[in-house]
């Protein structure tokens, strides 16, 4: 059982934060949730952006339609122009903390272009020093857009293999939505789901509409929808045990996805 509030705080400023039962003591109990009528969705880089205004164009006026009812937190990703910055740095073995700010300025850039095309709504982009002023944005114009990738830069952990970040914009975003409590995170895709293999390459693919993050891990497939980092996340998630994973080049997926509805894939913790 947890110690009453005055005993946990002399212990906190007594004993160790090394020390395996403290620390779990100050888990008892859920955290605040800070904005949690908002949603965080993440709008692909290279499934979405980089597709150009046949793909944007339609997602941004269903999104436009959304915000007299919804709080939207709106994360870009970084997509083909990351990649390509990526190939130069591995190149020239730079290291992954190199690699990230590289990646992190590709998510910008994406962030930009979708603010310039919702400036007319009074939407903002954000940056993570802008993020305290982010309940204000939300309440008048309830939107804002934000570059996906967490702000580790130089300090992003090094990968179990390779030299790519490994927290890119999935899981940048699905942090977001785990920090703040959100009702919902949503990643908008180029494809219905999960599938156990890329269906682009691999017509044969099996699609799965839900599963558990612990069993896709286990799965261990060869390439997956989302980054893995964000399932590893979900494990020790405290609000955001779910993730929702829809096709934005289907008219109307975000908006049955915002309501309640199963489209796509359900991934749950």
């Amino acid at each position: 059982m947890a110690d009453a509030p005055g005993l946990l705080a002399d212990r906190l400023l007594e004993g160790s934060l090394a020390d395996v039962s403290l620390l779990a003591d100050t888990g008892e109990g859920l955290d605040t949730r800070l904005l949690p009528s908002a949603t965080v969705i993440k709008i692909g880089g290279q499934s979405i952006i980089d597709r150009g205004r046949r793909a944007v164009f339609p997602l941004l006026e269903e999104i436009e339609s959304l915000l007299p009812e919804h709080r939207l937190i709106i994360g870009t990703g970084a997509g083909t122009r990351a990649r390509h910055a990526y190939s130069v740095g591995v190149d020239l073995r730079l290291p992954t903390g190199v690699l990230t700010m590289l990646g992190t300025g590709v998510a910008m850039q994406n962030a930009r272009i979708l603010g310039y095309l919702l400036a007319k709504h009074g939407i903002p982009v954000i940056t993570p020093v802008e993020f305290a002023q982010l309940p204000i944005y939300l309440e008048e114009r309830h939107a804002v857009v934000f570059p996906g990738m967490p702000p580790y830069t130089y300090w992003e952990h090094n990968p179990d293999v390779g030299l790519i970040p490994p927290h890119r914009t999935d899981t940048g975003t699905y942090l977001v939505a785990e920090v703040f409590g959100a009702r919902s995170m949503i990643y908008v895709k180029d494809e219905d789901g999960l599938y156990s293999d890329d269906p682009k390459r691999d017509p044969s693919a099996r699609f799965i509409p839900e599963i558990a993050a612990a069993d896709l891990l286990s799965e261990d497939f060869d390439d997956i929808v989302i980054e893995r980092a964000v399932l590893e996340f979900m494990g020790r998630a405290r609000h955001v045990r779910s993730v929702h994973i829809v096709n934005g080049l289907v008219p109307g997926n975000l908006t049955r996805a915002l309501k309640g509805e199963h489209v796509g894939t359900i991934i749950h913790a």
